[in-house]
């Protein structure tokens, strides 16, 4: 499921509509949001550089992490340091992101800010949407060019976002990089429970795809929330391009090597087992059952090859079809351990008018 949800990001969009966009949900109870973001990265990272993405360059947006972090993470999936600048392009939210660390430079009351360097642009700003918009527009196309190359986005997280921008002016900023001609999909993470109802249905209903990280154990103690830092459930919705939904469940297991995906159970199949000790009969038939039910001779099974096929139309006589009854009852008489039978229809009058499609009704005067 999270390789299907790659595969739709990778392959983008079409010419004339919105690209692809994935919103990572979490909360404090599954708390793994985070490594599900990682993941995705890396998988698209790695169809960008092998050539089998439609974007041709990314361009991240930190805002819970610093850019050293992701150069790092990016490393340790066994991509080249030195081959990073040509590709990735980072936009650093994280580490002045309303200018106050520039200003006390200004004022001299510290020695040094972040500056921005090869490959890392320091935003200074992040109410002024336009302009954050605008920078990553210029660092996508500072990879791909300007033609009709695209590139892809990743924003780490939109909740640090809505700290200092309204709901309204960030769902425009998401909307307009679904829009842009440049953009072949977009990713981003949001913490569900820090935001109400209003804001994470109307952030969801601007995506293609919806993945939820659940927790396994949902009370709210603190021994119980211990289980889903190690694992969870992941349930995504996605809107395929006619229009229809598709949805789909798996658990993720975190481990040292990184972040593992297996089937899940949904909770309808694991009522489902519960449920199927207690009932009264079994369901499952027994070798004597099998062959019980393999003895049992089906209607108009021919069982004697020698003869032809012989069914009754109904257009004989009665004296005809007795005697022919007659006749074959001496020919094959049955035995009381034969385990046959048959069954015989004889009509009620030679008036009876066989395979009549009339209604019976109509001689009723209604």
């Amino acid at each position: 499921m999270a390789e299907s949800t790659c595969r739709v990001l990778r392959d983008g969009a079409l010419e004339g509509e919105l690209a692809p966009s994935l919103t990572i949900k979490d909360s404090i109870l599954s708390p793994l949001g985070l490594h599900v973001f990682d993941y995705v990265l890396s998988q698209l990272s790695s169809f960008i550089l092998a050539g089998k993405s439609q974007s041709k360059g990314l361009v991240l947006v930190t805002f819970s992490r610093s850019p050293a972090f992701y150069v790092d993470l990016l490393k340790k999936s066994g991509f080249d340091g030195v081959e990073l600048s040509k590709w990735v392009r980072i936009l650093d939210c994280y580490s002045d992101p309303l200018g106050w660390k520039h200003r006390l430079t200004e004022s001299g009351r510290i020695s040094s800010c972040p500056e921005s360097s090869s490959g890392v642009t320091v935003c200074r700003d992040v109410r002024n949407l336009d302009k954050l918009l605008s920078e990553m527009l210029e660092l996508g196309k500072g990879v791909v060019g300007e033609g009709k190359d695209r590139f892809c986005i990743a924003i780490d997280s939109v909740t640090e976002l809505l700290r200092d921008v309204p709901l309204s002016s960030v769902a425009s900023l998401l909307s307009n990089i679904r829009s842009n001609g440049q953009v072949s999909s977009a990713f981003w993470l949001l913490h569900s429970d820090l935001h109400d109802a209003s804001t994470n249905a109307a952030l969801e209903y601007m995506c293609s795809i919806v993945a939820s990280v659940e927790g396994i154990t949902l009370q709210p103690s603190l021994s119980l929330i211990e289980p889903n830092v190690r694992k969870a459930k992941l349930r995504v919705r996605l809107k395929r391009r006619n229009g229809r939904v598709r949805l789909m469940l798996e658990q993720i297991h975190v481990e040292q090597s990184g972040v593992r995906f297996s089937p899940a159970v949904s909770e309808e199949e694991s009522m489902a087992q519960s449920l199927l000790p207690k009932l009264q009969f079994n369901l499952q038939l027994s070798e004597k059952e099998q062959l019980d039910r393999s003895k049992v001779v089906l209607p108009f099974e021919h069982q004697e090859k020698e003869r032809a096929n012989q069914i009754y139309d109904g257009r004989r006589s009665l004296m005809e079809g007795q005697n022919e009854i007659g006749i074959e009852a001496e020919k094959s008489p049955v035995t009381e351990n034969s385990g046959r039978g048959e069954i015989v229809y004889l009509r009620d009058s030679d008036d009876e008018r066989p395979d009549s499609d009339e209604d019976p009704d109509d001689d009723l005067d209604i």
